[in-house]
């Protein structure tokens, strides 16, 4: 997949826009509801990123538009140890590109497939983590929706960090969420009983419950109840009336503690806080300075001599991918000499208003200028943060649902 090799590092101007130029492919690594990711490396700079990219065509087709948007306008606001964090948007006719942190160490799922037994004080480390990244979102008034193993990616050295926002919302001072949102067996009994009858809504609590769901799993090898996708919503919340959560008798009697207390059905009592979290015993020893500089060594260290993916993405991309990524420079200059000549085909109106907005709404976003703009170095908070206040004073005012509204009705579905 990678494109010409120089010794020679390219000197791009530094005023001019990042774009697809700006980097050599590598190879693909996976691919999820919202688009594919590949390894790309920034050809001046010779820096390393996952590079995710969806195709605007098929994401207005699938009415995905404000998912990515709004996942977009939230990731440029944050920065964290635990986030896999935005670097750079940018697009051309076809895609939409979000660059990120790239973490090789693969996803906790790819993991448990692999049947890699996680011990109790790797799942401790975890939960830590983990914790430090909720709190830092809910200081934003986020919450993420669908924490889950798919979703924690690990780096090279173990630790984990959350990714993928497109389902996270927003939420100002006593507001509550009210939409059916995340992964059946990760969601939280009050979004189910939202849903059923219209309950006060939920907040904060529902990823903490997913957390516990997914501590359960990595030290048990399946979740604490036996709820998939196709579960109906009656039957789960059958499920959380009647069943009782069984903890091994191998576990540690703090780690069922916290485990209880992280699955506790009534979100108004269950941990749902760094300060909650902190005061349990089972914790107290933590080191939480230590915890925050990844200064802790994880149990758990992948393997570095391997890409932790699933290898068929890459061949994926070669040989079924209609557009392949490593071929779109050429492709792009054939269709924009077709444009000018009797033989291009154009799109039906309705789809190409959507295009347009698509480009117009589009959010540019480039941090490493950011920090250039602000003489910040390699520090990461202060200003960073005022940057951040801007994207979600932008989200809190309900940009997030109407960027589409004034020329796509009914969400650009085609």
């Amino acid at each position: 997949m990678g494109g010409n090799h120089s010794h020679k590092p390219p000197v791009f101007d530094e005023n001019e826009e990042v774009n697809f130029d700006h980097f050599q492919i590598l190879r693909a690594i996976g691919k999820g509801s919202f688009g594919k990711v590949c390894i790309v490396q920034k050809r001046d700079t010779k820096k390393m990123y996952a590079m995710k990219y969806m195709n605007k065509q098929k994401c207005i087709e699938r009415d995905e538009v404000r998912n990515v948007f709004r996942e977009l306008q939230i990731m440029q606001g944050l920065e964290h140890p635990f986030l896999v964090n935005l670097w750079y948007s940018f697009q051309d006719e076809e895609d939409m590109f979000m660059v990120v942190d790239l973490l090789l160490g693969g996803d906790l799922r790819y993991h448990l497939q692999q049947n890699v037994h996680f011990t109790e004080g790797t799942v401790k480390l975890y939960i830590c983590e983990l914790a430090l990244a909720l709190e830092y979102l809910q200081r934003y008034h986020i919450i993420h929706r669908d924490i889950k193993p798919d979703n924690i990616l690990l780096d090279e050295h173990g630790h984990v960090h959350i990714t993928d926002f497109n389902i996270a919302t927003v939420v100002k001072g006593a507001e509550r969420a009210s939409s059916m949102a995340g992964t059946k067996p990760y969601m939280a009994p009050e979004v189910f009983q939202v849903y059923m009858d219209g309950g006060p809504g939920y907040s904060y609590p529902v990823d903490w419950w997913s957390l516990g769901v997914t501590a359960y799993e990595l030290l048990r090898g399946w979740r604490p109840y036996e709820i998939h996708s196709a579960t109906p919503i009656d039957e789960i919340l059958n499920m959380f009336k009647v069943e009782r959560v069984h903890y091994s008798s191998t576990w540690c009697k703090g780690m069922v503690a916290l485990l209880r207390k992280l699955l506790t059905k009534d979100p108004e009592s269950r941990l749902s806080s760094l300060r909650d979290i902190q005061s349990v015993p089972y914790l107290a020893d933590m080191n939480w300075d230590a915890v925050f500089e990844k200064a802790l060594m994880p149990g758990f260290v992948p393997n570095k001599g391997r890409l932790n993916c699933d290898p068929t993405f890459e061949l994926e991309e070669m040989i079924l991918e209609s557009k392949p990524l490593h071929k779109k420079k050429k492709r792009l200059a054939k269709n924009r000499s077709r444009d000018g000549t009797k033989d291009s085909c154009p799109l039906n109106g309705h789809l190409q208003q959507c295009l347009e907005t698509v480009r117009k709404e589009f959010i540019i976003f480039n941090r490493e200028k950011l920090r250039r703009q602000q003489g910040q170095g390699s520090q990461l908070l202060d200003t960073d943060s005022r940057a951040g206040g801007q994207a979600q004073s932008k989200l809190q005012d309900g940009c997030n649902n109407n960027l589409l509204t004034h020329t796509c009705t009914r969400g650009c579905s085609s």
